[in-house]
């Protein structure tokens, strides 16, 4: 039975491949890296805010007020 990709996987990559491509578009165009790091780096937040709150971890808010019996 193979991996089957899920949403948050595709979260990280959405993360991961906008700071790549800040750092490629910073070298391959004449715009300085920093300002198309940063740029592309508020395009991964974009993506982890729609992974937290848009389409978030848990089914109902009220999850989120169960104990955690390992921490306890």
């Amino acid at each position: 039975m193979g991996y089957t990709w899920q949403y948050y996987d595709l979260v990280l990559l959405g993360i991961l491949g906008s700071l790549i491509a800040g750092v490629v578009v910073g070298r391959v165009t004449s715009m300085e890296p920093q300002t198309t790091l940063v740029a592309f780096s508020a395009l991964a937040a974009v993506v982890m805010a729609h992974g937290l709150f848009v389409n978030g971890p848990v089914d109902e808010p009220t999850d989120l007020t169960d104990e955690v019996d390992a921490l306890n």
